[in-house]
């Protein structure tokens, strides 16, 4: 998915008035960056609409080994271009979900106590691929009580690390602690798409220590026709065996 396919969904999921200007207060979190300790965490002030950053912590070279003035400069076209292509389509739909959470489900109250958090996964300055966990409060609302600046706080993992894409709201609740209202796993719900019927059937049987021998008969079907099945099964999920596969679907029950 191009940049500018990405930015025709990303305006239609924060379509807002473009008029936002950051709060003084907000300016202090800009002067406090210079006392900060470097560590595996960076920080930006994201400014949805004009899909830019208003400000970029020190932090974030240390932590990607990317241009910090590029970042500033470019926005969020540049940082786009650095998404792992398997991870966009499902970034943005967990951005479709989170949005229409929060305006269909929440109040003006409830939506100015938020927290979100996705992850997705960026190619670093040495060409590799790392994980991006993002957690972002909102800071501004527009006149629709839609969030659209935002600090978002991004802690970066080995990209070796194998994680779905999963997204979640929180809100803070009466005793000032965060309560999860949301959460989806996005890559899993993507393979209730991939993963045809007769498929599941087979799965259910797999992880139950049936042989091909046995499903064949259950299912009525040849044994050719369990194995070929069973061979699509774990290309479509990139799975290596029927061992990872077991282990697979019991940590993810409600897939079957």
């Amino acid at each position: 998915m191009q940049n500018n396919q990405i930015k025709s969904v990303y305006n239609e999921i924060f379509e807002t008035y473009p008029k936002v200007e950051l709060e003084d207060h907000i300016k202090k979190l800009i002067e406090l960056d210079h006392f900060f300790p470097y560590n595996s965490t960076f920080y930006c002030l994201t400014n949805t609409a004009n899909k830019r950053f208003d400000y970029v912590s020190r932090n974030f070279t240390a932590c990607t080994g990317l241009s910090r003035n590029k970042m500033i400069a470019d926005g969020m076209d540049f940082y786009w271009s650095l998404f792992h292509p398997e991870d966009i389509k499902l970034w943005l739909k967990s951005l479709q979900n989170l949005m229409a959470f929060t305006m269909n489900e929440l109040d003006d109250d409830q939506r100015k106590r938020m927290n979100y958090t996705w992850n997705y996964r960026i190619k670093n300055g040495n060409g590799l691929y790392v994980n991006i966990i993002q957690n972002t409060t909102p800071l501004q609302f527009d006149e629709t009580n839609k969030p659209i600046i935002g600090m978002a706080h991004y802690t970066v993992l080995n990209g070796e690390i194998q994680m779905d894409i999963c997204a979640s709201a929180k809100i803070l609740n009466e005793h000032k602690e965060y309560e999860t209202l949301y959460y989806e796993n996005m890559s899993s719900a993507n393979l209730l798409g991939v993963i045809s019927n007769r498929e599941r059937d087979i799965i259910r049987l797999i992880i139950t220590k049936n042989t091909s021998e046995v499903i064949a008969d259950k299912l009525n079907i040849s044994v050719h026709t369990v194995n070929t099945h069973r061979r699509n099964i774990l290309k479509k999920l990139n799975i290596d065996s029927t061992f990872e596969l077991v282990n697979y679907f019991k940590n993810n029950p409600k897939l079957i």
